[in-house]
């Protein structure tokens, strides 16, 4: 029987060490941008959020000469009396145009305009070109919003919604708003699911990395989900107490039966 129990002994600790040597995560494995360059980087400016399919739009019309101001009103009826225009985009209680499946809004006199992959200021200049190339206005400027930003945040423990408020949000700001990422979270597995043409991409980043900042995903677009892969050991860490629970007990029960097999051998 001891040679029974220095066996289970033996495995016992070689779990325990298995779990303890694999559980390591050093500072390297988990640290952000790692090859940050010590005078800093340039920023790339072409990424940007653009129009998407069943994006909601605040579009508002505004003119610099008070003798136009009956003619604002078609293309700001929308908007109800009383309502203020939220230029920081969090008034999600006033109606938008809403982007169809073919990337198209319904603008008052403009009539069906593609608005589909076109940035916030892109959006904003189109209409007042239009709107000055056709005569309505002489001189109009377009503020436009998204009404709809936010991003999805997904982990094997629950997930999150993060609705963005200043039109931009980037793939590092997302991971803080969403409360950043555990020691058992592999950096190297951090996808982010888009819509492109019409189908679900997959694209992984790595935060250890300054290469992100040049990546097109880099920028997330509205919708975008971001989910995360767990280390296998995180497995092993959370069911260590029940192993240890359960090799325990086994030993107790082996222990007694030994006792009492010894004293029901005796003469």
């Amino acid at each position: 029987m001891s040679m029974k129990m220095n066996k289970i002994t033996l495995c016992f600790l070689l779990a325990v060490l298995v779990v303890c040597f694999s559980s390591c995560v050093t500072p390297r494995s988990v640290r952000y941008l790692q090859d940050m360059p010590k005078y800093g980087m340039p920023i790339n400016q072409t990424l940007e959020a653009t129009v998407a399919p069943y994006d909601e739009l605040r579009i508002l019309v505004l003119s610099s000469t008070s003798k136009e101001e009956e003619l604002l009103k078609p293309f700001n009826a929308i908007y109800s009396m009383g309502q203020n225009f939220n230029y920081g985009g969090n008034n999600t209680n006033m109606s938008g145009y809403l982007v169809d499946a073919a990337g198209y809004i319904e603008f008052p006199v403009l009539g069906k305009l593609h608005v589909e992959g076109l940035t916030r200021e892109q959006l904003q200049d189109t209409i007042a070109s239009q709107l000055k190339s056709n005569g309505q206005l002489k001189d109009p400027m377009v503020i436009a919003r998204f009404l709809n930003f936010r991003v999805y945040f997904l982990t094997s423990s629950g997930g999150k919604v993060i609705n963005i408020t200043n039109e931009r949000c980037t793939f590092l700001e997302a991971l803080a708003m969403a409360g950043g990422l555990d020691w058992y979270t592999r950096r190297d597995r951090i996808g982010v699911m888009r819509e492109v043409n019409g189908k679900r991409v997959i694209h992984y980043l790595d935060p250890r990395s300054t290469d992100i900042f040049n990546d097109e995903f880099y920028v997330l677009q509205q919708n975008d989900i971001i989910f995360t892969e767990e280390r296998p050991i995180k497995f092993f860490t959370n069911n260590l107490s029940l192993f240890v629970g359960t090799i325990s007990s086994l030993a107790s029960i082996l222990t007694i039966y030994a006792l009492v097999k010894t004293y029901i051998s005796k003469p």
